[in-house]
């Protein structure tokens, strides 16, 4: 099996554009948690998220692709932009900037995690408003009249597998290409897809991890049908998400996403390549147990974790950093607390744990960032902060500090589960 690593890192976050932004602000403990303002929330209970900064999507794609930026959605457009900074933080010239790119197209893969993209409403209520008869929805008119509201490549702008297909585009990437869709998951499951198959020499790199905004009204909605959301913290932003602590009242929806660039090892050091980490060990479980509630238990998220560690060839005492998922919902901390404790015994209480989430919001598929938080760790010997876990639930105890450490971090873990019961974790190892 061939030796894999990330020579490029790519985020775009409530934190900033770009992954230097993101590390910068999250070692210096900013919270970006505000008021919504891409809409109105104030028929929300809960009104607050994690936005992406102001961005203009043409500065990050050639200029003879700047049309196509009409049919991207806004997750299509934050995968553009973490792939546009991943390819820069590897020094990789690729066709978006160099007519001669510096690899072999069909050899470059692509593995990016999406959410079910929602469409804008103002172009919805356009083909509502013709298809109505009296109050209610006449289908045979949404097919006459309706639909032909709608522009014909409409349908281009809301498929998940278009971040994919976009950033392959831009880049003329050939090699194997897929889109994973299992919610928070779905960025590590990409990344360990991506691994797999440069570990097994079909392709010699790979962009991989995830994008995804819920920052509009149905996704704000689906989350508070699920009753997931903080709704005491409207005016307290920064105190709202509070991962693994016994005053969490509830989670909160953040944006963005984060992007690797795996390469074989050899490759990597032929063209001396930036490397931050070297990717050893992913692993995967489905625990089956409820589509919206985790196992009580955790079991099958640490059998995730110690399957990552055997598959890595390493141990519990070998860790340096956790980034966990910790989402600040107290039944899901809780769950994930348990199957941490499964996983890894008592170390637990001694690994430098690392719950980016109170500054971010859940970014859900675009959970890539947490992943790219894990490697940085990694890479620059500092741990972030636990901003708001101050006394951890049910008077257990972990190894969490209000300011940003710097440590010696050989080996970092990031493990996720998600809606449906999907579980997996990676393993990163200094080089």
């Amino acid at each position: 099996m061939r030796r894999v690593v990330i020579t490029g890192i790519g985020v775009v976050s409530p934190l900033g554009i770009g992954t230097a932004a993101f590390w910068n602000n999250l070692l210096a403990g900013q919270v970006a948690l505000q008021r919504i303002d891409l809409f109105d929330p104030s028929g929300f209970s809960c009104q607050i998220g994690g936005q992406v900064p102001a961005y203009k999507i043409n500065e990050h794609v050639p200029k003879s692709y700047r049309k196509a930026t009409n049919r991207m959605a806004r997750d299509i457009e934050l995968a553009v932009i973490a792939a546009d900074d991943a390819f820069k933080n590897a020094n990789l010239q690729s066709n978006a900037y160099s007519q001669t790119p510096a690899f072999d197209g069909k050899r470059f893969g692509c593995n990016i995690g999406a959410g079910l993209i929602s469409a804008e409403l103002n172009e919805l209520t356009a083909t509502l408003a013709v298809a109505r008869n009296g109050d209610e929805l006449d289908l045979k008119k949404w097919g006459t009249d309706g639909m032909g509201q709608l522009t014909p490549l409409w349908l281009l702008k809301y498929l998940p597998n278009m971040l994919a297909c976009h950033v392959t585009i831009i880049h003329q990437l050939k090699g194997p290409s897929n889109t994973i869709t299992c919610s928070d998951a779905s960025s590590h499951l990409a990344i360990g897809e991506a691994f797999r198959t440069i570990q097994r020499g079909d392709a010699d790199l790979a962009i991989c991890g995830g994008a995804e905004s819920r920052l509009n009204p149905m996704g704000l909605m689906r989350y508070h049908l699920l009753k997931r959301l903080t709704t005491t913290h409207n005016e307290t932003p920064a105190q709202a998400l509070r991962p693994f602590d016994a005053d969490a009242s509830g989670g909160a929806i953040g944006e963005g996403g984060g992007l690797f660039i795996l390469e074989e090892y050899e490759h990597a050091m032929a063209r001396k390549a930036p490397i931050h980490a070297e990717l050893i060990g992913f692993a995967a479980t489905q625990d089956a147990y409820s589509v919206t509630e985790p196992d009580p238990s955790g079991k099958n998220y640490a059998r995730a974790i110690q399957k990552a560690l055997s598959d890595a060839k390493l141990s519990a005492a070998d860790i340096g950093c956790i980034v966990p998922h910790g989402l600040g919902v107290p039944e899901f901390d809780q769950a994930e607390l348990n199957g941490l404790r499964l996983a890894l015994g008592n170390h637990l209480e001694k690994v430098p744990f690392a719950p980016i989430k109170a500054q971010t919001g859940n970014l859900i598929a675009g959970s890539g960032a947490d992943a790219a938080a894990a490697a940085l760790t990694v890479s620059t010997g500092k741990v972030p902060p636990a901003v708001n876990t101050q006394q951890v639930i049910d008077g257990q105890r972990l190894n969490v500090a209000s300011q940003s450490r710097a440590l010696d971090v050989p080996v970092a873990i990031s493990s996720v589960y998600s809606l449906g019961g999907q579980n997996a974790a990676l393993v990163f190892k200094r080089v």
